[in-house]
């Protein structure tokens, strides 16, 4: 499975859309991009669709139900609590839907950073033969 991609003018446009929001850190995930607040993601960009996070079901139903939204994941398995919508829609909309997801991930408590992973000790070297 071939992940989409985003184009450079979709990357600048998802971290304009979610920089705004106070403590919102965007790093690259697999050659897209993911918007993270108090160490959970709330926001992706996958391709040229933004996915936002809404654990609120009833908020979930509601933007699932608008005209272009549809499933977001990577391949053919949607990630349960996200809406995919397309960087074409109107930019207050986009704000709209990402503040609310915003606000409902940053209810929830801060993750913990993961502790640093330990440096893998040294390869023996195979001897040759003699």
């Amino acid at each position: 499975m071939k992940m989409p991609r985003p184009t450079d003018e979709g990357k600048e446009f998802f971290r304009d859309l979610v920089t705004d929001f106070s403590g919102v850190t965007v790093k690259p995930m697999f050659a897209n991009l993911g918007a993270f607040v108090n160490g959970t993601m709330f926001a992706a960009l996958i391709g040229d669709t933004i996915g936002v996070r809404l654990p609120d079901d009833s908020a979930r139903a509601e933007l699932a139900n608008r005209p272009g939204a549809g499933g977001f994941g990577p391949g053919e398995k949607p990630l349960r609590e996200y809406v995919g919508l397309p960087l074409t829609w109107p930019r207050d909309e986009l704000v709209e839907w990402l503040h609310l997801a915003y606000l409902q991930i940053g209810e929830l408590p801060p993750k913990p950073p993961k502790p640093a992973r330990a440096p893998r000790p040294p390869r023996e070297q195979k001897k040759g033969p003699a």
